[in-house]
This record gives C-alpha cells, structure tokens and sequence, in this order.
C-alpha cells in the first residue's frame, strides 16, 4: 500500500552530484520500511478495535498530509477515502474542518488530535485537543487516533524526503 511502484525509479536516475537526486528510502532500507508497514497495520487494528472507524482514520491520514504537504500521501490516502464511501464534498472542506458542520463531534476530535500530533510545538492547542478529545472519545479512541496520527507523520516524512512522485491514476 505504501511502497512506490517499481517504475518510480527513474526519478533517480540523475547525476549523483545533483541536488534533486533523492534517495527512495522505503527502498534503500526495505527492513526498515517493512516494519513501519507493520507498525501501520498494528495501528488500523488498534483503531478499529478501539471503534474508530475507517472513515475517521482516512480523514486524519489526509488532513495530516494536507498539513506536512505530502502529495503522495494526499493522492493515497484522498483516493483510500473516496474508496470507503467518503464524499468528494467533505474531503473538499477537509482542510477548514472546523468552519463546517459536515464532520461529527468524534470525527472532530480525532482530526484535533492530529492537528495536535503533527504540530507539536503548541502546549496549548495539544491539551485543547486532548480535552476535547476526552469529551467524545474513549481513552482507547484517543490513544488509536494519536497512533495514526503518528503513523501517517512517520510515511509522509519517507514521501516528503523521497520525493515520492504522484502518477496519474487510470480513471474509474
């Protein structure tokens, strides 16, 4: 699910010396990349044992994405999304959450949580979003919602440093 096509390697082929030449590091250090792969299979479990549902989870990757500019995982997680039945109209408001009345009070929370989770530096926001959190959400749903959040951080980092390129997708 995350691992670039095998013909995403021509991106690399570009004089060593050049400064746009990235290393595709899921595929420099497959073991490495292999256990966050796990992780993140660890963490869907979790979220859905916990009673997050795979909407909630797929809105977080993407408004997680959004906020690191990972156009990658966007493309990814936009089109995982729309898979599951997410309408075209949320995903479009997704990035103004708040001005909306369109995500519910637990959807809300999760995507507060990683807002907090990606952008750590603000004690504030942090224990704003982890109250809020705590009014909707079991300490189960929090705990998973602040693992995805900290899962799609991890993959949009591997992309972002990649360069992992976005392809056309073949209509549907």
């Amino acid at each position: 699910m995350w691992a670039t096509s095998e013909g995403d390697s021509d991106v690399n082929n570009k004089t060593p010396s050049s400064p746009s030449r990235r290393i595709f590091i899921d595929k420099q250090h497959p073991k490495a990349f292999h256990a966050l792969v796990q992780l993140s299979e660890a963490v869907r479990a979790a979220a859905s044992e916990a009673g997050l549902d795979r909407t909630t989870v797929e809105l977080m990757n993407v408004r997680a994405s959004q906020l690191n500019g990972c156009a990658y995982c966007l493309d990814v997680h936009t089109r995982a999304a729309l898979r599951i039945g997410e309408s075209p109209q949320r995903l479009g408001t997704l990035s103004a959450w708040r001005d909306t009345d369109l995500f519910t009070p637990s959807e809300r929370a999760a995507l507060a949580l990683a807002e907090a989770t990606t952008d750590p530096a603000d004690a504030s926001t942090q224990a704003s979003a982890y109250e809020a959190a705590r009014q909707v959400l079991s300490e189960d749903q929090i705990s998973a919602a602040i693992w995805v959040a900290v899962t799609i951080n991890a993959f949009n980092r591997v992309s972002i440093m990649s360069k992992h390129p976005v392809r056309t997708a073949a209509p549907q």
